[in-house]
């Protein structure tokens, strides 16, 4: 029987036992996982299909199966298409390392470096994507699926997925620093439940994850940097968490973006710097922003839009300093320094406990002169904000074409020339009936005070 020569890969023993709904790309017969892995795992899954036909068989009938992806590098030239439940890809390391640093040392110096390509269980993305419109060709993986129920526990772990490589975008900009080439590495578009990405990487891809209507999907512990966009929930979607991922997009897209959600929880995830925006949510409501450490070069780090309301957001910390690295200086997310770090157009948030730094050089602010907005309330009504803490320092700008020192050196810099003056809470005329406590000196704070509830933060006498 051709399921003996198939392994199992117990993860929690690293002992293999044969089972037939356990498969080794490198072992099925059909195709070359290394050539087109997609055509290998699409036959699988064919294979899968029609072994597992019954619905009820001793109160089961499809358990589903593990794919398994051994350390190694496998092209995939052929889209794989999931339309089964119970289904576990997996592999043997997230094999991540930094593609744009790569690209941006000059390729004479290439010969010495210790590694050029991302490694571990490495899916490389080859389809043919020229002229594609629609969104879903251009993914590695495409799940879909119409009836009842919905398409349940599709499971991604341990592997790498690669774009490899960026395209020009008519600028003056290196094609490797543009963050787009239409590949995408996960893209879900139909109504799914309890979906895990668990421990994966992503590099070089223009949209890492694409979910569309998830209901208790979990993105936890993956490593996603050097995307156009990182995490994408479309649609509408509940009950859902983003935790402890390192993750970061670059100046076109969002690093966590979410849209009509409720219940939403977004913790303890690292975000890195040069997305557009950090966290951004679209008509999401109660949901949670908590014990995050986020990272931006630009304004409007997070921001809650589109009448988001009832959410928390709090034990963040909000670093807001300027882009170091050579190849992506003048970059801008198209906000000046009025919009805020945090900005709210929706009701009854609660923005608690939050700590914001605001790093930068005060010859850089935009509008000219003006002085930064750290939190501003744009519309709605009802929120409460509170006890949050305000650093603002300016300090003098500087570059340089290593990207890892650059920004070390960026981070561990306390010293500054002088404080930096700052709105640390601006409520537009549209925001009112809101409650603003110890978040800023009244100096700081720009508030109606007979349409808001208002107490400072006491100031402390120079001199």
């Amino acid at each position: 029987m051709r399921g003996q020569d198939r392994r199992n890969h117990d993860t929690k023993g690293d002992q293999a036992m044969p089972s037939v709904n356990c498969y080794d790309v490198t072992t099925w017969p059909v195709g070359d996982a290394a050539e087109d892995i997609g055509e290998v795992i699409n036959s699988i899954i064919a294979d899968i299909k029609a072994r597992q036909t019954a619905t009820d068989e001793h109160h089961g009938g499809k358990p589903g199966a593990v794919i398994y992806v051994p350390p190694g590098d496998y092209h995939l030239r052929t889209q794989v298409v999931i339309d089964v439940s119970f289904l576990r890809i997996e592999g043997s390391g997230h094999g991540f390392t930094s593609s744009s640093i790569r690209f941006n040392v000059p390729e004479d110096e290439w010969p010495d470096l210790h590694e050029l390509w991302p490694g571990g269980s490495r899916i490389v993305v080859d389809l043919p994507i020229a002229g594609e419109v629609d969104e879903s060709k251009g993914a590695a993986f495409s799940i879909e699926r119409s009836g009842s129920p919905r398409i349940s526990s599709v499971e991604f772990a341990n592997f790498c997925i690669d774009g490899m490589h960026f395209d020009g975008d008519g600028s003056e900009r290196h094609p490797e620093n543009t963050y787009v080439n239409g590949k995408t590495g996960i893209y879900v578009g139909s109504a799914n439940d309890s979906f895990r990405i668990t421990g994966m990487g992503f590099v070089y891809l223009e949209h890492a994850l694409t979910i569309y209507n998830a209901d208790a999907l979990s993105v936890h512990d993956n490593f996603i940097a050097e995307c156009g966009s990182c995490i994408e929930l479309r649609g509408w979607g509940q009950a859902s968490k983003i935790t402890d991922n390192l993750i970061g997009a670059g100046f076109r897209g969002h690093s966590i973006y979410a849209e009509n959600h409720g219940g939403l929880l977004i913790t303890a995830n690292n975000v890195f710097p040069r997305g557009a925006s950090s966290v951004h949510l679209d008509g999401v409501t109660r949901s949670s922003i908590t014990g995050n450490r986020l990272h931006s070069f630009y304004p409007g780090m997070v921001v809650l839009a589109a009448n988001s309301s009832e959410n928390l957001v709090a034990t963040n910390h909000f670093l807001r300093d300027q882009e170091p690295w050579t190849p992506f200086l003048g970059v801008g997310n198209g906000l000046d320094d009025l919009a805020g770090l945090l900005r709210v157009d929706g009701s009854n948030n609660s923005v608690i406990g939050n700590h914001f730094s605001e790093v930068v050089d005060a010859e850089t602010i935009r509008p000219t002169g003006a002085s930064p907005v750290i939190i501003r309330l744009v519309a709605g009504s009802g929120n409460y904000v509170s006890s949050n803490h305000v650093v603002a320092m300016d300090v003098h700008a500087t570059s340089s074409d290593s990207c890892f020192s650059a920004q070390v050196d960026a981070l561990l810099t306390t010293e500054a020339s002088d404080s930096l003056a700052v709105t640390a809470v601006r409520v537009d005329p549209d925001s009112a009936r809101n409650t603003i406590l110890d978040s800023g000196t009244d100096a700081q704070v720009v508030v109606d005070r007979a349409a808001n509830a208002f107490r400072a933060t006491p100031a402390i006498a120079s001199g």
